[in-house]
């Protein structure tokens, strides 16, 4: 049943230190469906920054002295208010993203539960002993690694997960006793503003979590000294700049990547054509791990390409905000047309469209191309969109080095119900993943997920970004 679009646009207001501050200046969010502003966001100044800075050092003091088992309590708390406000944060995520709602439902639950993932790992934040009596310099003496939070967090998170991947940055800055400031993407900052609301409502201390907003500010936030660690999820020309501007500063990158999945002669072949083309076009596509190439054996080829096309045809597009709609729109229609263009491109280069290819407006149609090359660039650049190709293949082992020897490294997907070639693609495939009998899109939170390459650096997951946001220090008992 389709929900109303909001009628009135709603006012964000930053976080700092303890208190929400209006923006000088204001940009629009607007409903990428309907067209209609849904909501005003502040564009955060460089001072509002300098506060931001100034507050999360302040708090940093507070949240290192904090014990395990009150963030645990703090974090446990925000998940309880996340969840009670789900209905209402994943409203805002569909009417500013275009995301169907019943995926903007998913993910705000998700991410109250996510929360919960982190807050077990504000107790469980270990050191280690090192025997010293293996050598003589050190025999007698006692060593151990304890671990102390790096102080202060700078994340900065994308549109297309937009509360999830903040909690991905949020979660393990409290867990490891840090205090952190948060920019969202321009294009998606009413649902981080309603989860931030709840998130404070659990009794963040004055400055343990601060928001900024736009784009201009982030400059100044990745490379002022204050920063410790950056977190940052979203292009890899973006986060190659921010790699190249933080100095020492340590990073996690989660950037792109081009979705392989394989489907083998052996697969279950139901299985492996509705996973990849539901996971081609979840989100509209915009994923960094959505479905993208797919390399099905020749033997099997003909048959795949049918029973994808018949399980695509079965995907409904339309208003985001029905629960009837599978997938909903593109972000923008900036965006839809960079995607068109990049199809339109491929056709004059020979690929062949067996479905969709079609734009209105921010709407693009799930479209399936097939007789592609590998330099096209719907194949070898990130599409970030409702399109996958699909390749045959007689012999694996050369795109498993094509791959590996590509500048993308995110995940990759193979159906088969051979071991042996199971095994053998995860000894051989480049990636931070491979997911057998399933696309490379699938994902856990408490998984280490990430990349290598230009895919980035740093893997997210509960233990392992709350590990990565604390510093070792060694210990030695004389």
């Amino acid at each position: 049943m389709a929900q109303k679009a909001t009628t009135q646009a709603e006012s964000i207001r930053m976080q700092i230190g303890g208190s929400w501050r209006d923006g000088e200046s204001l940009q629009e969010v607007r409903d990428p469906y309907r067209g209609n502003v849904v909501a005003y966001a502040p564009v955060s100044s460089s001072q509002d920054c300098n506060d931001a800075l100034d507050a999360a050092q302040k708090a940093k003091k507070v949240m290192a002295a904090m014990p395990g088992y009150e963030r645990a309590a703090l974090l446990n708390r925000a998940a309880d208010g996340v969840s009670a406000r789900a209905e209402e944060i994943a409203r805002a995520m569909t009417l500013e993203t275009g995301k169907a709602l019943r995926d903007s439902l998913a993910e705000a639950q998700r991410s109250a539960e996510t929360l919960r993932l982190y807050a077990q790992e504000a107790v469980r934040i270990q050191g280690e002993h090192v025997p010293m009596d293996a050598s003589a310099i050190s025999a007698g003496k006692i060593g151990m690694v304890m671990r102390f939070p790096v102080g202060v967090v700078a994340g900065i998170t994308p549109f297309n997960g937009p509360v999830n991947l903040a909690v991905h940055k949020l979660g393990p800055a409290i867990a490891a006793g840090n205090s952190v400031i948060l920019k969202p993407s321009p294009k998606a900052p009413l649902a981080f503003h309603k989860f931030i609301e709840a998130v404070m409502e659990a009794g963040v201390p004055p400055g343990a979590v601060n928001t900024l907003y736009g784009e201009a500010v982030a400059p100044q936030l990745v490379s002022d000294a204050r920063v410790d660690f950056v977190s940052f999820t979203g292009s890899v020309p973006v986060g190659k700049i921010i790699r190249n501007s933080v100095g020492m500063k340590r990073v996690a990158l989660e950037l792109g990547g081009v979705g392989p999945t394989f489907v083998h002669h052996d697969a279950d072949f139901a299985t492996a054509a509705k996973a990849c083309a539901r996971n081609a076009v979840a989100l509209a596509g915009q994923s960094c791990v959505s479905v993208q190439n797919v390399y099905v054996h020749k033997q099997v080829f003909d048959t795949f390409v049918d029973a994808v096309c018949r399980e695509m045809d079965l995907i409904r597009f339309g208003d985001p905000m029905d629960m009837a709609t599978d997938v909903g729109t593109l972000i923008d229609e900036q965006a839809a047309i960079r995607v068109e263009g990049m199809i339109k491109r491929a056709v004059d280069a020979g690929a062949k469209v067996l479905r969709g290819g079609k734009r209105n407006g921010a709407h693009l149609d799930a479209t399936i191309l097939t007789n592609v090359k590998a330099d096209m660039e719907v194949v070898c650049n990130e599409i970030f969109g409702p399109v996958m190709t699909i390749q045959p293949y007689e012999e694996i082992e050369p795109i498993f080095h094509a791959i590996s020897e590509s500048p993308y490294g995110l995940q990759c997907g193979i159906f088969t119900n051979s071991l042996d070639l199971a095994l053998h693609a995860i000894k051989n495939i480049r990636t931070g993943g491979v997911i057998v009998n399933g696309t490379s899109r699938w994902r856990s939170d408490q998984m280490p997920y990430g990349g290598v390459k230009d895919s980035g650096m740093g893997r997210e997951g509960a233990k392992y970004s709350t590990l990565d946001m604390t510093e070792e220090r060694f210990f030695v008992l004389n």
